[in-house]
């Protein structure tokens, strides 16, 4: 079976069979002492090879010439079913299924009807290590179908009757962790009984407890959120049975190592712990040391390729622009039928309504449409009565339908299993396809992991300009009125114009304009350009927030915080480093992994793009690549971390008669301060003075806020005098106690 046949079918890869292997040495092999035959292959053959003995002229060159003849034809017709053997697997040898793995029947039926044919490889192996209760470190790249190879033996495993949390999983992106939760969705609500919920940052805490109250058995979040709720004491995870760690490779590149390490330490002795990913590195391997009892590592390498017959382009684009995006691809690409992907139900009827009244013929599909409904909507797409088809990756299961020609992930797979499944259903049979992709700046992560396990470079493309939909336009309307001078109401339409034109003096060429603008119903024929926004200028006064919104702080303007050049420092290995301002700090409860999580989402940023970080009462600084394009930074206009605006600036220095902190003293001098506060190597970070693993062992219960704790030194790293704020309260609170010591004592 070839790449494309086996992207288009459900099977997650090709089986080669016996059958296949012996046709393909039918040219070597021999039966018995006698050579292979025509009739050993396409049975009795004596009338359709019958040697023409009784033809009145026999000589010995037509006699080598048939005999030459009829070898190459019975060669050809051996290659021929040697082919077609190739192109067909045997159906009888089709690997290992579902129902082989050890998994309960409720869990079986629910797996056939979310549309689960075939085990991948990485569910084969991983399941029944986990149905048999052991520890698993699953090394496997992104979209090998490792999210159903836990979330299975987990819903079989929990008990409905308690309502608390008895499985968390963490996942490094809010996007992966509803991914996820999506995925137990899925399967569970074939169950019943059984509640799952997302908690990670950017949502707001009311959603989130009020899951928790209602007794959520499953947990999936990010390892800051998670946190969050654990030192509020609205999670318990003191029962915990299950535990996954989720791409934990990115956790740790993202700085999540501590707090991974911390949410551990809070969970019983007792549990099953399921750790996958892609790589191996020391930290790892520590975790899995510490943390994991004797587990079975299982490895599988991704195997999937796309189609060489798909051009493959993808476009970076806002998640608020989209739409407009789309419009301006439709109407400048010529297809003939296309199938655009979205994430979730909702999402399928809303986008093709509003393309329908943007004037394309768009219909949605499923899995809340009835079946009869979906049928006719598929048999629409193929006879030609519709152009565009928006569906779920559920939903468009099974669909083949030679008319498609593009494919559009309108929302971009978080699994690379999915969007090979998706670009799939065009480029078959050898014909072309495209398949176009957005992708938000948050999502560059999802696009290098689909690169990465496709083996394909996608085509970034540029946004079609409005002069360009302009002139398509245009074109369409020319095609429009080609077409309708065959219409056979010619000659009635002709007539009426032609009075309207001598009775009211009126040119044929206004009279067609007029007829066309009637057409449009009052919407503008010819594109504009869209109005550039603006945001208002605000007062240096202003300059932390306004009193309208309370700790989200005030957007500042792009040009009013770059309009100076940051400062730059060196490591020791001679990278350039440029320091940079963010507006949240120690009052924000902030840590460096947020903030290093918050960058590395939003721009695309990786653990080696940070160097030293320093939290302070109200801002932080951090320090970042000094060749970075001006892009990323307005990536990061609207960053929160901590539900606050960072309004990320270049760091306006200390204030006169003080050094400023990015001016680094030597190595000998320092006793703190190392590139994002680490104490040896990347991804551990510490405060300003080097008290990290001294906080760790001092801190009790849930809290560890003290691991950040700096507020007794000023931007330069240096004792604050008498006059600082924190000496100064300090100082009351030393008198008052004094005082009531006194007053105690006199009393007695």
């Amino acid at each position: 079976m070839s790449d494309t046949e086996n992207v288009a079918g459900d099977v997650n890869k090709p089986v080669e069979d016996e059958t296949s292997v012996a046709q393909n040495n039918l040219h070597n092999e021999s039966n018995g002492e006698r050579p292979l035959g025509v009739a050993d292959v396409l049975g009795d053959t004596s009338n359709a090879c019958e040697n023409p003995a009784t033809s009145a002229v026999d000589n010995a060159t037509e006699h080598v010439n048939a005999e030459t003849s009829e070898k190459t034809e019975t060669a050809n017709k051996v290659k021929d079913i040697a082919d077609a053997a190739e192109e067909e697997p045997a159906e009888d040898d089709q690997g290992p299924k579902f129902d082989d793995l050890g998994l309960p029947e409720d869990i079986l039926n629910a797996v056939k009807q979310v549309g689960f044919e075939q085990p991948s490889p990485i569910q084969a192996e991983t399941i029944p290590v986990l149905m048999d209760g052991n520890d698993v470190v699953g090394l496997a790249q992104t979209g090998t179908g490792k999210t159903a190879a836990f979330a299975l033996p987990i819903l079989s495993r929990i008990e409905k009757e308690a309502h608390h949390p008895q499985a968390l999983v963490l996942a490094p992106t809010r996007e992966l962790a509803l991914q996820v939760a999506e995925s137990f969705q899925s399967f569970s609500q074939h169950l019943g009984g059984i509640s799952v919920l997302p908690i990670y940052g950017g949502q707001s805490y009311g959603v989130q407890l009020s899951g928790l109250r209602r007794g959520a058995q499953i947990i999936v979040g990010t390892p800051g959120r998670v946190i969050d709720h654990l030192e509020k004491g609205s999670l318990d995870i003191s029962n915990l049975r299950f535990m996954v760690l989720d791409e934990a490779d990115e956790m740790l590149n993202m700085g999540f190592q501590e707090d991974v390490e911390r949410i551990l330490e809070d969970t019983p002795e007792e549990k099953q712990v399921a750790l996958f990913s892609a790589t191996m590195p020391n930290g790892i391997r520590r975790l899995s040391k510490q943390y994991l009892n004797s587990p079975v590592e299982i490895t599988v390498k991704a195997a999937q390729r796309t189609s060489e017959n798909i051009e493959q382009d993808y476009l970076l684009v806002s998640h608020r622009n989209k739409l407009d995006a789309l419009t301006r691809i439709l109407e400048v690409t010529e297809f003939e039928a296309m199938i655009m992907f979205v994430r979730t139900k909702n999402e399928t009827e809303e986008l093709a309504e509003r393309l329908c009244a943007r004037g394309f013929n768009a219909a949605a599909i499923n899995g809340d449409i009835a079946q009869a409904q979906r049928e006719r909507t598929v048999d629409q797409l193929k006879d030609g009565r519709l152009d565009i088809l928006v569906a779920t990756d559920v939903a468009a299961r099974g669909l083949d339908v030679d008319r498609i020609t593009h494919v559009f992930n309108y929302d971009i797979p978080h699994d690379t299993e999915s969007y090979v499944h998706r670009i799939g259903r065009t480029g078959r049979a050898g014909r072309k396809g495209r398949a176009i992709l957005f992708v938000t700046p948050r999502e560059r992560r999802l696009l290098k992991a689909i690169e990465r396990a496709t083996k394909s470079r996608l085509n970034e493309i540029e946004l079609p300009t409005v002069d360009e939909v302009n002139e398509a336009r245009r074109e369409k309307f020319n095609d429009a009125l080609t077409e309708s001078l065959g219409d056979p109401q010619m000659q009635v339409f002709r007539e009426l114009v032609k009075n309207y034109a001598e009775n009211n003096d009126v040119p044929m060429e206004d009279i067609a304009a007029a007829l066309a603008a009637q057409m449009q119903s009052g919407e503008e024929f010819l594109m504009k350009e869209p109005p550039k926004t603006e945001r208002p200028k605000r007062r240096r006064e202003d300059r932390y927030g306004d009193d309208g919104r309370r700790g989200g702080g005030a957007a500042r303007p792009f040009e009013e915080r770059f309009n100076k050049k940051p400062p730059t420092v060196s490591d020791r290995h001679g990278n350039e480093f440029a320091v940079y301002r963010l507006n949240v700090g120690h009052r924000q409860r902030v840590r460096p992994g947020a903030i290093v999580g918050a960058l590395a989402n939003e721009g695309g940023l990786n653990s080696r793009d940070f160097g030293r970080i320093s939290i302070f009462s109200e801002h932080s600084l951090v320090e970042l690549p000094n060749d970075l394009p001006e892009d990323v930074f307005r990536l990061f206009d609207d960053t929160r971390v901590s539900g606050q605006l960072i309004n990320i600036e270049p760091d306006p220095g200390a204030p006169a008669g003080r050094p400023g902190s990015h001016k680094r003293r030597d190595r000998g001098e320092r006793n703190g301060g190392d590139r994002g506060g680490r104490t040896s190597g990347r991804g551990r970070y510490s405060d300003r003075d080097n008290r990290w693993e001294n906080a760790r062992g001092e801190r009790s219960g849930r809290g560890g806020r003290n691991r950040f704790s700096d507020h007794g030194k000023d931007r330069g790293g240096f004792e604050r005098q008498s006059r600082g704020r924190n000496d100064k309260f300090s100082n009351r609170r030393n008198d008052r106690k004094d005082r009531r010591d006194n007053r105690h004592w006199g009393n007695r």
